[in-house]
């Protein structure tokens, strides 16, 4: 889920215990909202976030939350489990300095990386995943889907009732997005995925998150028929409702 290269546990607590809200000091200046226009390579795309959380954590450039789609890959988290590599050959694999286990990204998937300087908000990394979650859930909230967190399983979960029911007769549940972030010197970086769009039989190569016995699903599968800009928007409203304003950025 998360990796720190600085200490940042503060205790056992549950998710839902916590702030919903990080934002800034009043008299900070409004996030940068950046929106790739094509498809990044993800080596591209982890130099670019690595530049610019150092600016951010010398006082060089105001944070940032930069919104991308990458080419079919899979990333390994410093968790990942070589078993849960199902087709190794089947897209390129990168391994990522981010917390958690295997993940595919892929056009279809909005790829949100948030790079924030806790040191003005909350230096509180549980704090921190629950507000990405709420983000997440906010957004799916504003398009009558109904997102939920686990204490067990990070990432925010749909109910399918309408699909069998698990092996312990609950209620079948299908993972709708993943968060994987990165603190140095409480500077974070990567993010979150939401599905939109994506080609769900991508996620067959790996065992996403580690995760298994669940499903994954999407907006269009849910069977709402958005497109990205859509998504884009209310990902934005639901960001500056949990960590504050944000202004255009052209990168």
């Amino acid at each position: 889920m998360y990796r720190l290269e600085k200490s940042a546990m503060q205790g056992p607590m549950q998710r839902e215990d916590l702030s919903q809200t990080m934002f800034a000091p009043p008299d900070s200046p409004p996030v940068r909202w950046r929106i790739a226009p094509s498809l990044i390579d993800y080596p591209q795309a982890v130099e670019t976030m690595e530049r610019e959380a150092a600016a951010i954590g010398a006082g060089l450039a105001d944070e940032l939350v930069w919104l991308v789609e990458h080419p079919p890959l899979y990333t390994a988290g410093t968790s990942a489990d070589a078993a849960d590599l199902v087709m190794p050959d089947r897209f390129p694999v990168f391994s990522t300095g981010r917390g958690g286990e295997y993940t595919y990204h892929g056009p279809g998937q909005r790829v949100v990386y948030v790079m924030l300087d806790l040191r003005r908000r909350r230096q509180d990394v549980r704090a921190f995943v629950a507000a990405l979650e709420n983000v997440i859930i906010t957004t799916l909230d504003a398009m009558n889907v109904k997102g939920e967190r686990r204490e067990d399983r990070v990432g925010v979960w749909v109910r399918r009732p309408e699909k069998p029911p698990l092996a312990d007769g609950s209620t079948a549940e299908d993972k709708i997005a993943a968060i994987g972030i990165r603190l140095r010197k409480w500077v974070s970086f990567h993010g979150f995925a939401l599905n939109v769009d994506p080609d769900l039989d991508h996620f067959g190569g790996i065992v996403p998150c580690g995760i298994r016995g669940y499903g994954v699903t999407s907006l269009v599968d849910l069977g709402l028929p958005v497109m990205m800009p859509d998504v884009d928007i209310r990902l934005r409203q639901a960001f500056e409702t949990v960590f504050g304003p944000t202004r255009p950025d052209e990168g």
